[in-house]
């Protein structure tokens, strides 16, 4: 069991203690909500609803049981836009994550794995069985999973290697937002803030852990509806948050992505306007190429509409 501890400081009381726990750790809020109906949450001694306001200086203890090892989940939904003997590629809701964090349920993980059991062993960890890259939880779109660990091998070589062709659709505001772009800058974790990534350009791109590294994303306005544009961004090899991060720094960030200072809209509830929309690759001697388009979801193309 892992245990979480931290107290609440003067610039946190009142804030609910279940946000206050999901923006002090790396738990998602489904898990948070799990932990306290669980009992796994205690506050200065005492069992508390997840809803209650924090006080400054009580302390609280977050209790971790389990492994982050994905759950087959044979009785989830799973949209699945192609399957071949070698690979599957689905769509992820907005809502859902890619891989479990702390061994959660209803990842697409867990789903991959109750209708494709062989994806058991197949990937870069048992948490994410088959998959050869995420979206992040509120991010919609396409997704491939392998199911051997040969196909998984040769597509992640593709991917790699900028092969793979990736592209998303997103909603931001349109007022200042020139024609098209590219938007180059290095990317690191912000060590005050793991949530988040920094984008700078004055940062120096180098490998490796907690480092910067090289990131370029190509954007083009796809229409305009009043003070919003829908834009379609081109990445070959996306790093986590790049795509949220490249558009804040340039003053244009996602619509819904309070993160990295996005306004709120209502029509999109939690989620943020992104949605990988189209993925490609040529093939190779063994695993036939592919192309996919993903329509724009609902709630997005409402919002657009105008």
């Amino acid at each position: 069991m892992k245990t979480l501890t931290f107290t609440v400081s003067a610039s946190e009381a009142g804030q609910r203690i279940d946000k206050l726990v999901v923006a002090r750790t790396d738990l998602g809020r489904r898990r948070v909500a799990e932990l306290f109906s669980t009992g796994n949450v205690v506050v200065s001694g005492r069992r508390v609803p997840k809803g209650e306001p924090a006080r400054e200086g009580d302390e609280i203890v977050v209790s971790i049981e389990g492994d982050d090892r994905a759950s087959p989940e044979p009785e989830a939904r799973l949209a699945v836009r192609l399957e071949t003997p070698h690979c599957v590629i689905v769509a992820k809701p907005a809502g859902q994550p890619s891989a479990p964090l702390r061994g959660e349920s209803g990842t697409l993980a867990g789903a991959l794995l109750g209708h494709y059991p062989e994806m058991a062993d197949v990937g870069h960890s048992p948490r994410e069985p088959g998959l050869l890259h995420r979206l992040d939880t509120q991010t919609s779109g396409l997704i491939v999973a392998a199911r051997s660990v040969d196909a998984f091998n040769r597509l992640h070589l593709a991917l790699r290697e900028g092969a793979m062709t990736k592209r998303y659709l997103a909603i931001v505001d349109a007022e200042g937002l020139g024609e098209a772009g590219v938007i180059d800058a290095p990317i690191a974790p912000d060590r005050k803030n793991p949530k988040r990534v920094l984008v700078d350009e004055g940062l120096t791109p180098r490998t490796g852990k907690n480092r910067a590294r090289p990131a370029a994303t190509n954007y083009r306005v796809v229409r305009r509806q009043g003070a919003l544009a829908l834009i379609e961004l081109t990445v070959s090899r996306a790093l986590r948050h790049q795509i949220r991060a490249h558009l804040a720094s340039i003053g244009h960030p996602l619509i819904g992505d309070a993160t990295y200072g996005g306004r709120q809209a209502p029509e999109l509830g939690e989620r943020h306007a992104l949605h990988a929309s189209y993925i490609a690759w040529a093939g190779d001697d063994t695993i036939a190429g592919f192309a996919l388009d993903e329509a724009l979801p609902a709630d997005m193309e409402s919002l657009i509409a105008g």
